[in-house]
């Protein structure tokens, strides 16, 4: 499973991109608002930072202005990926998108049969919202593996790029139903990393490597 981070904070991500765990970042127009910079300047230094895929979403919800808008994200890096909802306007926006060899990212997917319409529309990546599906009562981690099958089923190449993450078990239970992609904010990231056991055993060892007096040198030699 490829980690994308979900965020626009710079700091963010190069401390994160410098444990080489981080695949690719997701944007939206919210996050861009909160990092409170320009769209353009602000995704061109994520591009740099991370080679993978940097999703830029548009803001346009007509057809015409969203083919506009998605070809002038497309001019800032190699890496962008076009983001387009899943509208019958964006669809269309995706296939012209795809037939000119650009990435898109469609978001805001609810339900198995408009995934089906994102891979036909030549998608590259498909963007199941978890969270919101959980905040309705139903079960987000249901329509992961509905898309899974389905795309299996038919050999799509399209990824599954779970989103709207909330926490740990979000990642696990995806990567189980075989999302190809999570993309989830710095702090679920880093939590990935944390548990109880493995604090406790830390110090545990850490205490009783004190009472042996010892240091660690270079070339593995340790001295009292």
């Amino acid at each position: 499973m490829q980690f994308f981070v979900d965020t626009a904070d710079i700091a963010e991500i190069t401390d994160l991109a410098a444990t080489g765990m981080v695949d690719g970042v997701t944007t939206n127009p919210s996050l861009i608002l909160k990092s409170g910079r320009d769209i353009i300047e602000v995704t061109r230094e994520i591009c740099a930072i991370v080679p993978g895929p940097v999703s830029a979403e548009v803001a346009a919800t007509e057809f015409e202005a969203m083919v506009a808008e998605g070809r002038a994200l497309a001019e800032i890096a190699d890496n962008i990926a076009i983001k387009v909802p899943l509208t019958w306007d964006g669809l269309k926006a995706c296939r012209v998108f795809a037939d000119e060899g650009r990435m898109v990212n469609v978001t805001l997917c609810f339900s198995a049969t408009q995934a089906l319409l994102a891979a036909k529309a030549g998608a590259a990546f498909i963007s199941p919202f978890i969270g919101r599906l959980d905040d309705i009562g139903l079960d987000g981690m249901d329509l992961i593996g509905e898309i899974r099958t389905i795309y299996d089923n038919y050999g799509f190449a399209t990824k599954i790029l779970a989103a709207s993450i909330r926490t740990p078990n979000h990642v696990r239970d995806a990567a189980m139903l075989g999302a190809d992609v999570g993309t989830m904010p710095p702090s679920v990231l880093r939590a990935l990393a944390k548990h109880p056991l493995t604090d406790k055993g830390l110090e545990t060892f850490l205490a009783d490597w004190a009472k042996t007096g010892q240091t660690i040198k270079a070339a593995g030699k340790a001295a009292r």
